[in-house]
């Protein structure tokens, strides 16, 4: 996990309706923060029993090649899989929905983006009872601007607000393949049985960004009248293009 709350101040502007949490880095954190997220990386795109059979048959430096080789090499690719990455690490530490897949580890090339919803999160109630749906979308750039967050509400709001059924069967099928049948049961219900109504579902809009965009999300926060939770988060990061560098290079040693 990449611990935010050892290297970010924490602020909720208030927003009518639904939620708005802006993130700041501390800059005199930096070092400690490019480690928690280096530590955290090398797991989006590798299972760890994958590594630790590596490391049994072949050694650590196997090891630190085999997970050099996945990562990206691209500037933009980088700051996509990066953003994707503390989206999904905040949404386990800070919200209910704790269960899912790291779906970069399928990426079909490591300078490719994916298509498709960035992240699909989940609760579930005992017994595979209540079952609920975070759809994310991430977005990663050095100055944010307003366009780009309003791509991201239109990514949010296609499939009548519901994740895109492609999204949820390819989570459902790696569900199977590693044998979560409780998730994967209640996925293949929602899809093929009762439906998944608005009502499981809470979106979230995670930007990622040298400047602090608060006022442009909290402007696009605004103007949306759906019938869906809404959940922005704004993590500012002075120097966000160094900082990610910094952690992919921190990822290779």
């Amino acid at each position: 996990m990449t611990r935010y709350a050892e290297w970010c101040a924490q602020v909720e502007p208030p927003v009518p309706k639904h939620k708005l949490k802006v993130l700041k880095a501390d800059p005199t954190k930096h070092a400690a923060a490019i480690a928690a997220v280096a530590a955290a990386v090398p797991d989006h795109y590798v299972a760890p029993a994958r590594l630790a059979g590596l490391l049994t048959r072949l050694g650590r430096s196997a090891v630190a090649e085999f997970v050099a080789q996945k990562l990206p090499t691209a500037t933009s690719i980088q700051s996509g899989d990066l953003g994707e990455i503390l989206c999904t690490t905040y949404v386990h530490e800070a919200t209910p929905f704790k269960l899912g897949i790291k779906r970069l580890r399928w990426k079909d090339h490591r300078n490719m983006a994916m298509r498709g919803d960035d992240v699909l999160a989940f609760e579930l109630g005992q017994g595979g009872a209540g079952l609920a749906v975070l759809k994310a979308e991430s977005k990663s750039r050095a100055k944010m601007p307003a366009s780009v967050v309003k791509d991201a509400r239109k990514a949010l709001s296609e499939f009548g607000e519901l994740p895109s059924p492609h999204a949820l069967s390819f989570v459902a099928d790696r569900l199977s393949e590693a044998g979560d049948k409780p998730l994967k049961d209640a996925l293949d219900d929602a899809q093929l049985k009762t439906g998944l109504k608005l009502s499981q579902v809470t979106h979230m809009l995670f930007s990622f960004s040298g400047n602090d965009a608060t006022a442009i999300l909290s402007k696009n926060l605004g103007e949306y009248t759906g019938p869906v939770a809404q959940h922005y988060v704004g993590l500012h990061v002075e120097g966000q293009k160094a900082f990610i560098d910094a952690v992919f290079a921190a990822v290779k040693t």
